[in-house]
């Protein structure tokens, strides 16, 4: 069979006739839930002929609107089998953004729980995955639809932070030579176990699983995100990989004493992506997981999905900021920047998106002849290495200089008392906008507000330095665990009305 004519929905076929573990369900964390690939293959086809039954095939879209569980991925393999799209639903949305999503999509079904019902319209069917998951499924063999050269597979989400979200076109020949390729490129086999408490409708988890299921390895699945929880469940169940976003990562290490009593030893790869991190999280990392490899990676769900890595073909070490070097099959070039290797990122590669799902302007805008405009602006240095500056639409004009918010914050998280930064622009008359710090310090250590403005000045363009700094215990997160900027916002709106009042 081509790669044109295998089904995504089938990526772990080779791995069904064993009793291999696929999946530990960790929904009761004290009553693991352990799930065979035989046990998984199965309930997969049951999901295809259920689908059927109701009438569902070729081009349906499939809401998913769940938490982290084993089900999600039989649903997840089951609709691509039958020929349907899955649609991974953000589950922290509020209700109006949620049906936005499955009215665009034009989903007339989802696979959900009680307490998210709420989220759903009531006109669109709804299966609990608690009370009416087993009753939908009709058990049995299922012949998986053939879906040829760029027939869609899955419709992921963007995040929608900067207008609302588009549904991201993947298709099943795309995805499985992006599963091939980050499968060798991260060197990930059958024996390994793999921690995912990032959520599934996330770019970082959905590739953990697809990389996860091909070569047979077994998804350790917490259903959200918890510190504690994820710090035993490596001890208990011997992860040897975790994945995340660096909000998770900076979180976890709070937690020395619990990290300190627990055994970490298993992990061997620390993969993360969405952001940059700083020196100091990576020293942290290294400190309490020694014997892990952290790989950063750099990609966007549009993008392949993952475009950068952390492996350099002479055996480079990764220098201090760099984003990753770029892995085999992808291409890339600079627009609009001030030389050949710095400016917009575009990208091509076998497995870049179809394009935006209604929004053909968009897909002409952001898909030219193979290459997917990032909006993200980098550089390149002579041995190949990539640097992150910041996104177009993020950049800001204070009184006539250019500011990126993440060179800030890189340059604020070398500070050796502050942990996490994060910096917004705020309208000012009379140099157009300012940069605010919001700043998380060292347990036990107290920062003021001059001694960063003047560690700032010292070792950044004056213009940069924040005029507004303020100190938080932890930063506000999102629904895919990234920092919550208008949660941000809300906080200097209620700081300054409390110095008003």
């Amino acid at each position: 069979m081509s790669v044109a004519d295998f089904n995504f929905g089938r990526l772990f076929r080779d791995h069904v006739d064993g009793d291999r573990l696929a999946a530990i369900d960790l929904t009761k964390f004290d009553a693991p839930r352990e799930v065979t690939y035989r046990e998984l293959d199965a309930c997969c086809d049951a999901v295809a002929r259920g689908l059927a039954d109701a009438g569902f095939g070729a081009g349906d879209r499939i809401g998913l609107l769940a938490l982290n569980r084993w089900e999600y991925l039989a649903v997840l393999f089951g609709a691509m089998r039958a020929g349907c799209v899955p649609v991974p639903v953000n589950n922290k949305l509020p209700a109006d953004a949620v049906e936005y999503v499955l009215r665009d999509s034009g989903a007339r079904l989802v696979f959900s729980e009680a307490p998210l019902r709420k989220l759903a319209p009531a006109d669109i069917t709804f299966v609990d995955l608690d009370s009416d998951f087993d009753e939908f499924c009709d058990p049995g063999r299922f012949d998986s639809v053939e879906p040829g050269d760029d027939r869609v597979s899955m419709q992921p989400y963007t995040s929608g932070t900067t207008g609302k979200p588009k549904g991201v076109l993947l298709t099943h020949d795309r995805q499985i030579w992006a599963a091939r390729t980050l499968v060798e490129y991260r060197r990930l086999v059958a024996e390994d176990r793999i921690l995912i408490s990032a959520p599934f409708f996330h770019k970082n988890a959905l590739v953990a699983i697809k990389t996860a299921l091909l070569p047979g390895a077994c998804l350790v699945i917490l259903p959200k995100f918890d510190v504690a929880q994820s710090i035993q469940a490596i001890a208990d169940h011997k992860c040897t990989m975790t994945t995340g976003v660096p909000t998770m990562m900076y979180m976890i290490l709070q937690e020395e004493k619990l990290l300190a009593s627990a055994d970490t030893s298993s992990i061997r790869t620390i993969s993360m992506g969405s952001a940059p991190c700083s020196e100091s999280l990576l020293d942290g990392l290294k400190r309490f997981f020694p014997h892990a490899e952290i790989n950063l990676n750099y990609g966007t769900t549009e993008g392949g999905p993952i475009m950068l890595g952390w492996y350099h073909p002479d055996g480079m070490p990764r220098p201090l900021h760099s984003v990753g070097y770029p892995i085999p099959g992808c291409e890339f070039k600079f627009i609009d920047g001030p030389h050949e290797k710095e400016g917009e990122l575009i990208c091509r590669n076998p497995g870049v998106a179809l394009g935006y799902h209604n929004l053909p302007e968009v897909t002409a805008e952001r898909f030219v002849d193979g290459w997917y405009h990032t909006g993200d602006v980098m550089r390149q240095d002579d041995d190949g290495w990539f640097y992150f500056i910041g996104r177009t639409d993020d950049m800001f004009v204070c009184g006539g200089e250019n500011i990126y918010p993440s060179e800030v914050e890189a340059l604020l998280e070398r500070h050796d008392e502050i942990v996490q930064a994060a910096v917004l622009p705020f309208d000012d008359e009379r140099k157009g906008q300012l940069p605010y710090a919001f700043v998380v310090p060292k347990e036990g250590v107290t920062l003021d507000v001059g001694a960063v403005k003047k560690f700032a000045l010292a070792n950044g363009p004056a213009y940069a330095h924040p005029r507004e700094v303020f100190f938080l215990p932890e930063m506000p997160l999102s629904g895919t665990n990234k920092i919550d900027r208008n949660a941000l916002r809300d906080h200097v709106a209620a700081e300054m009305n409390n110095t008003e009042s």
